[in-house]
């Protein structure tokens, strides 16, 4: 059980942070120890892997990498390809405020750190470019507000373009004597990647065959692999889940119930594979062992620096170290805050809801922590001279600076601008009011479930018969309660579904309409509201009137104006008793959070 909960605990954002820290001591403390020749040994350690007429001649440093490190970019590409087909790089209004944040935050600390230190060596300049994911996002989880999740969307997004920035300038700046056939070969897996996108392929064995030969010609070609590992990671596509292909797997997952078999259940995980793309299955796989090995291995690998015989006092005193703290402390502090700044004043967007400017300037600090593409720049560019040294001691005294510094800042924040928090509302605004919402239950009941719906969505409590789990499972203990909320830019029909429900409410039948228009999701358009209208028995006259009534609009406006002030951004998104419930929301997970409000009296009723 302990084993299992610090696993648990090292799966959190905080806790990877704190492993990587520990690493990263525990390699310092080992290269300057009586021991420290057994660290240099190990990492020179030459490991030679023949392919056919293919050598990879490598020691275990380089393969870890040039090797691992790989599948670190490729994780990092496949969560930039998320966020640019259904995440928050899929609107333009949502992306430009940190495209350009992530750009500048790219180019301004590379100027101060040819200011302070270019004179000394000006191909160090790519160590300060980077910002290490993991560790801001593990940062800001300790340091940062207790409740910051749209600061954590906004922040990812900008690295995912400070990450993809700085895989290009290594994999272009950092990459010498380039052999053209393995490059031939290298751009032929990408184009074989494509086209695996393109005829929709769901199995993700191809994809990784592909990739390892991109690896391999990339290696061969002499340019840096980190590039293939991010450009492979972008064409692996990422879709939403279609409901079709969901109600497939549970069809297959019945026949598994009812004839439980081998090749049965083959079928079953066939299905439920083809239901979630081959991105998000890759990504799921892939993350904990890149966090909890792969990046970690890497830190041991290059953080342990020996700082004897007067090293540290040379580092210290070495130009290139202050280059290397000023460009990601100070540099990437002005490049962040100023890209944002200034792409909200052209008015190419707007912060996230819930974010303050105070909050924008602590995450701007905490992206002065560039340990990993730092870590690897310097291998790069330095190539284990002195000079790799005091970048490295740069690297590090800028991580910790960087972390005091966003911790101030959030400190400020709160304390005197009230920026206690960095998310959405999560309280039920305004509360449920059985006059004018639609309940279903006891108004006594001890609980209160609120979804927001949509017609149109296809995970929705009606459209999953979960509702009917709660009510089953509470009875008359809960009562459920609906509003609307269209996502009009993807379900174009949902608006006015929802008005027809209004229409039907006035003439006492929503929750008949509410059923039909569940069960006939793909019939919504304005010929089959009406026959939906008058499968219910209602008055088509009044109906057709009451659909044009600017009070019935005027009403599902009002459900959207509760969403925003509440914090619901999506359908469904559930409140359980007042208070928004984030998190998975199947039935079992539901329920379990409500029997825990049952222990918590101030938890209870808040609706």
């Amino acid at each position: 059980m302990a084993a299992r909960a610090l696993t648990e605990r090292l799966r959190t954002e905080s806790g990877a942070a704190l492993l990587l820290v520990g690493v990263t001591l525990l390699a310092l403390v080992w290269a300057n120890s009586p021991l420290s020749g057994w660290y240099e040994h190990l990492w020179e350690l030459p490991i030679h892997v023949d392919v056919g007429d293919l050598r990879f001649d490598m020691d275990l440093h380089h393969w870890v990498n040039d090797g691992l490190m790989v599948l670190f970019f490729f994780v990092v590409g496949l969560e930039v390809r998320q966020e640019l087909a259904i995440g928050s790089l899929r609107k333009r209004s949502q992306r430009l405020v940190p495209l350009v944040a992530g750009t500048l935050g790219v180019i301004v600390p590379a100027l101060v750190f040819l200011a302070v230190a270019g004179h000394a060596d000006p191909h160090g300049w790519g160590v300060v470019v980077g910002t290490d994911t993991a560790f801001l996002l593990g940062v800001l989880a300790l340091v940062g507000p207790t409740m910051s999740s749209q600061l954590r969307v906004f922040l990812l997004t900008l690295s995912v373009v400070d990450d993809f920035l700085a895989v290009g300038i290594i994999g272009v700046v950092y990459s010498e004597d380039v052999r053209v056939a393995p490059l031939l070969v290298a751009l032929a897996a990408l184009g074989v990647l494509w086209l695996l996108g393109r005829m929709r392929e769901w199995r993700s064995s191809p994809y990784v065959l592909v990739v390892v030969v991109l690896w391999g010609a990339t290696v061969q070609a002499g340019v840096h692999p980190s590039i293939a590992g991010m450009l492979a990671g972008l064409l692996v596509p990422a879709v939403a889940t279609r409901r079709d292909d969901v109600l497939q797997a549970k069809s297959l997952f019945r026949d598994y119930w009812q004839s439980p078999s081998a090749s049965v259940a083959r079928n079953a995980r066939v299905g439920l594979a083809r239901s979630i793309s081959v991105n998000h299955r890759l990504h799921d796989v892939l993350r904990s062992p890149v966090s909890l090995v792969v990046v970690p291995l890497f830190a041991l690998a290059n953080a342990g620096i020996d700082l004897r015989g007067g090293a540290l006092g040379d580092a210290l005193g070495s130009v290139i170290t202050w280059g290397v703290v000023a460009g990601l402390v100070v540099g990437k502090l002005v490049g962040v805050s100023l890209g944002t700044w200034g792409a909200i004043r052209a008015r190419l967007g707007a912060l996230p809801d819930g974010v303050g400017p105070g909050s924008v300037l602590g995450g701007a600090a905490l992206s002065g922590i560039g340990f990993t593409v730092s870590l690897l720049v310097v291998d790069l560019a330095f190539d284990g001279t002195p000079a790799g040294q005091a970048a490295t001691v740069g690297i590090l005294i800028a991580m910790v600076l960087s972390a005091l510094l966003g911790w101030a800042i959030f400190t400020v924040a709160r304390v005197r601008y009230g920026e206690a928090s960095a998310d959405l509302p999560v309280t039920l605004t305004p509360a449920v009011d059985p006059g004018r919402d639609h309940v279903k239950g006891d108004d006594d009941a001890a609980h209160t479930v609120v979804e927001y719906l949509d017609f149109e969505c296809p995970f929705c409590a009606r459209a999953t018969g979960m509702g009917a789990e709660l009510r089953e499972h509470f009875g008359d203990r809960v009562r459920y309660v609906v509003r609307h909320l269209p996502l009009e830019d993807v379900h174009p029909h949902a608006y006015l579904a929802a008005v027809a429900a209004e229409a039907a409410e006035r003439q006492g039948r929503f929750w008949e309409m509410h059923d039909r228009l569940f069960a006939h999701q793909s019939r919504l358009e304005p010929d089959d509201l009406r026959q939906h209208a008058a499968e219910i028995g209602l008055d088509l006259g009044r109906f057709d009137a009451d659909m044009s009534d600017e009070a019935l609009h005027a009403r599902v406006r009002a459900d959207e104006a509760s969403a925003t002030a509440s914090g619901a951004r999506g359908t469904p998104t559930f409140f359980l008793d007042g208070v928004r419930h984030r998190g998975p929301h199947d039935a079992r997970t539901l329920i379990a959070a409500l029997e825990a409000n049952e222990d918590d009296p101030a938890l209870r009723r808040r609706s």
